[in-house]
């Protein structure tokens, strides 16, 4: 395969330089989220595992249905989960747990440990949600950017390594995620990320089985650049018909999809509901 233009992956793969207002997303998450931190009951920064950034914060419900699991983004080298506290809100006021891990960064951890972390955090919130009042007979799997990798990377974790009845997740949301890694080879976060091509190889999904059965909903902004529309794309042909909708959504780019998912009537957000009604499907084809 020749090598991919490398102007042509900076210029895609770098959403920041695509969405230059980013700075005011970040600063109104961040506030929002600690006013959520400060008025919702919950149970903050919870050991998943020894390292300092495995850690949980758990945001029960009244009555739950269910929880939803968020994963940050930040192309595994950035930001935090006190960063998104605020997607919590419209989910416990629907009744829906909220469980938000924080995970290793690179280049102190490689992409493969980062995917450990997740399904690590996972299997915690499994062993130990339900002593913090969460419910877990109902789990929804969500991610954004890295996060969305992420969370898709748990459905195809080998079998053994999952300490929970994969029945008990009911379905997958993975949000403008990179699901095939050859082009960030070829990025300058490279440097971060130290990919050569046996980690491609191991980290690429879309020719993974998957341990979960569960339907997912795979999502991108219609806004995005074209390789993050393309990434979409390619997981939701490669896990058909277990990816029950590809969502394009209009008007949408890299960062104002986070909001889509809190907001009533968008149909991201409509998805995640969805998937903890009785039946648990989500979505239509885009």
């Amino acid at each position: 395969m020749p090598e991919p233009d490398r102007d042509f992956v900076e210029r895609e793969y770098n959403n920041r330089a695509h969405v230059p207002d980013y700075p005011a997303y970040f600063a109104r998450w961040e506030r929002d989220s600690r006013y959520v931190r400060s008025t919702l009951p919950a149970r903050l920064d919870l050991a998943y595992g020894p390292e300092e950034r495995q850690r949980i914060d758990l945001f029960p419900a009244a009555g739950m249905r269910g929880t939803l699991v968020f994963i940050h983004g930040g192309y595994w080298r950035s930001l935090d989960k006190d960063m998104f506290s605020w997607l919590a809100a419209p989910f416990v006021a629907a009744g829906i747990g909220v469980a938000l891990p924080r995970y290793r960064l690179a280049p102190a951890a490689g992409i493969e440990q980062i995917v450990d972390d997740a399904i690590a955090a996972v299997n915690w919130l499994f062993e130990n949600g339900p002593a913090h009042g969460m419910a877990t007979q109902r789990v929804v799997l969500s991610g954004h950017s890295a996060g969305g990798h992420l969370a898709a990377a748990v459905f195809a974790a080998p079998r053994e390594r999952l300490r929970f009845d994969p029945a008990r997740i009911v379905g997958g949301l993975p949000v403008s995620g990179v699901y095939e890694f050859e082009p960030l080879r070829h990025f300058s976060f490279n440097a971060d990320f130290r990919l050569d091509p046996g980690a491609v190889a191991r980290l690429d999904l879309a020719g993974r089985p998957r341990a979960i059965a569960a339907p997912l909903v795979v999502a991108a902004g219609a806004a995005e650049t074209s390789e993050f529309r393309r990434q979409s794309r390619v997981l939701a042909e490669a896990w058909r018909p277990q990816v029950s909708a590809l969502l394009m959504l209009p008007g949408l780019h890299h960062f104002n999809i986070v909001d889509a998912l809190a907001e009533r009537g968008q149909a991201l957000h409509e998805a995640a509901l969805a998937f903890f009604a009785p039946g648990g499907a989500a979505g239509t084809a885009a």
